[in-house]
């Protein structure tokens, strides 16, 4: 039989798996709120115990998975293809609270503006103009006529009519370069939403660490704007990492927040300049050189694979929890994880 039967303890449920699908996969077909984060090996936040049967692992993070703790039979969800019937718990605190299930809604553009030289800023509005609910940090998958859809993260706070997107150009991506070459204020669009489990715990009590790579502002945008709109007074440090100053973007505006709200400073950090008025280096680096213990904050990171894979590392050497860094990787369509099974 091709099919694994896995049942997941915490949630009483017990489901088929498909052949390729990882447990995390499947659980979240099935709607069951498994707790999660990146999705691809990196942040540890699907750690679960193997309590019955056999799996296979595919490539993740050290710092995801502790030879240790594979030893003392713990497993990543997101990277455990069952090869047996299953049984696994979940150890990781889902404190999210309640989230809404997708839905499909149909939507028309009806914004579109330059961001950066390869950002573009695309609003979307439902046909029915309806309040948008769903947590700050959460992605839809969009779809425009002709193209593939593709996954986005919404840049504005819940509640709106509409939604905020940045999409950058992906050289050689379908859809990017339909956005950036042909789409306009009229067209039509589908969208699945919300999606992801990087968004904001409203339930913290603490510091909070937000990092963006490129276009990983969007999530960060939305997740440090409803925060402040629900009157944290703990600190929030942004640091915003591009390659030179043509792309960056929305400074002046985080400038702005920041002197309205005392508790928050922006950071932006440039790779490539070379004479700036901004902090230069990789902008893990330059966090580990201003936050030197972790402990007790809440870390929210959206970016390219590498930048975010050296954020976990480093918030994990200052003592960050594992259940308390939330990560929302930004993968193009040619740089999926390769599955490279280890054992």
């Amino acid at each position: 039989m091709t099919v694994k039967l896995v049942d997941i303890r915490p949630a009483q449920a017990s489901l088929e798996v498909q052949v390729g699908q990882t447990i995390l996969d499947a659980a979240l077909a099935a709607g069951i709120p498994y707790p999660h984060g990146c999705k691809s090996g990196r942040c540890g936040a699907c750690k679960s115990r193997l309590i019955e049967g056999e799996v296979k692992l595919f490539q993740h993070s050290p710092f995801a998975l502790t030879d240790v703790e594979k030893a003392d039979g713990l497993i990543l969800a997101c990277r455990a293809l069952p090869l047996t019937a299953t049984a696994v718990a979940w150890i990781g605190s889902n404190d999210g609270g309640t989230v809404l299930p997708p839905r499909r809604l149909e939507g028309i553009v009806t914004h579109i503006d330059d961001l950066t030289h390869d950002i573009k800023l695309v609003q979307i509005m439902t046909q029915d103009r309806c309040r948008l609910l769903f947590a700050a940090g959460q992605f839809a998958n969009v779809s425009f006529d002709g193209v593939p859809p593709r996954s986005y993260s919404m840049a504005n706070q819940p509640g709106a009519a509409g939604l905020e997107f940045h999409i950058r150009r992906v050289p050689g991506g379908v859809t990017s370069q339909h956005v950036h070459s042909r789409l306009k204020s009229g067209d039509k669009a589908t969208l699945e939403f919300p999606l992801g489990s990087s968004y904001l715990r409203q339930h913290h009590s603490g510091p909070i660490l937000c990092v963006a790579g490129g276009s990983g502002l969007a999530p960060i945008k939305a997740i440090v704007e409803t925060a402040l709109s629900h009157g944290t007074k703990h600190p929030i440090h942004i640091y915003f990492g591009a390659r030179g100053e043509r792309d960056l973007y929305l400074v002046e505006h985080f400038q702005a927040l920041a002197r309205r709200h005392p508790n928050l400073s922006f950071t932006p950090v440039l790779s490539e300049a070379q004479t700036t008025q901004y902090r230069t280096g990789f902008v893990t680096q330059v966090v580990g050189k201003d936050l030197s213990d972790l402990g007790g904050w809440k870390a929210y990171v959206a970016g390219p694979p590498l930048m975010v894979d050296a954020a976990i590392e480093a918030s994990f050497a200052r003592g960050l929890r594992q259940e308390d860094m939330h990560a929302d990787v930004f993968f193009t369509p040619e740089a999926k994880p390769t599955p490279g099974a280890i054992g």
